[in-house]
């Protein structure tokens, strides 16, 4: 459950992250996915992240505390959206390497969530980079975002579209999640996601 959740600091470099041991979860997709929204809404504070119609407003490694304190605390990332194309050559490099860098180092990060628009089938920057994850090792789990923009049936048929899709390059699909940040759907199921890892991890110490 989280009860409170508050910015602590913005880097370009993941040595730059705080430095402490607690659990971390990172929000990554696509400019304009829905990102900063679906944080706004799991945390319940509706300007935490900043949100903006014009894609590419994360430019930076934004870290979050969770239930600061207490023992149940964790960290929260908002990583920069890839694939802005107005972004410059040079910014979208070096983008790639922040990101990149964050998920081969930060030894906290527990699972990456990498957010994709449910009313699109699989885009060829989504599935390259969750290969990329793949490949290294990277735990993440996939979340479907803007599902109160479609009726169920065609949700439905979206959602099992895009794994199918997935089941062509991979053995196994990672855990899924469909959200809305407009509705709340899929928050909760989210939330208790995290507090599962979170409580695997307290009781392997």
């Amino acid at each position: 459950m989280i009860r409170t959740a508050q910015f602590t600091i913005s880097s370009t470099d993941v040595l730059r992250s705080p430095q402490t041991t607690l659990p971390e979860y990172a929000f990554i997709g696509r400019s304009n996915v829905g990102k900063s929204s679906l944080i706004n809404r799991l945390t319940r504070q509706p300007k935490l992240a900043k949100t903006s119609q014009k894609p590419g407003k994360t430019l930076l490694i934004n870290h979050f505390a969770v239930n600061a304190g207490a023992p149940d605390a964790w960290n929260l990332v908002d990583l920069p959206g890839y694939g802005f194309a107005q972004a410059g050559k040079a910014q979208r490099e070096a983008l790639r390497k922040m990101i990149e860098r964050y998920c081969l180092l930060r030894d906290q990060l527990c699972s990456l969530f990498v957010l994709v628009d449910a009313r699109l089938p699989l885009q060829a920057i989504d599935r390259d980079f969750m290969n990329w994850l793949g490949e290294n090792s990277i735990p993440f789990a996939l979340v479907f975002t803007k599902a109160d923009k479609l009726g169920k049936e065609r949700l439905a048929m979206n959602i099992e579209a895009y794994k199918q899709q997935l089941l062509e390059f991979w053995e196994e699909l990672p855990p899924c999640f469909v959200t809305s940040a407009e509705s709340g759907l899929g928050c909760d199921e989210l939330t208790a996601y995290i507090e599962q890892i979170n409580t695997q991890i307290a009781n392997d110490r």
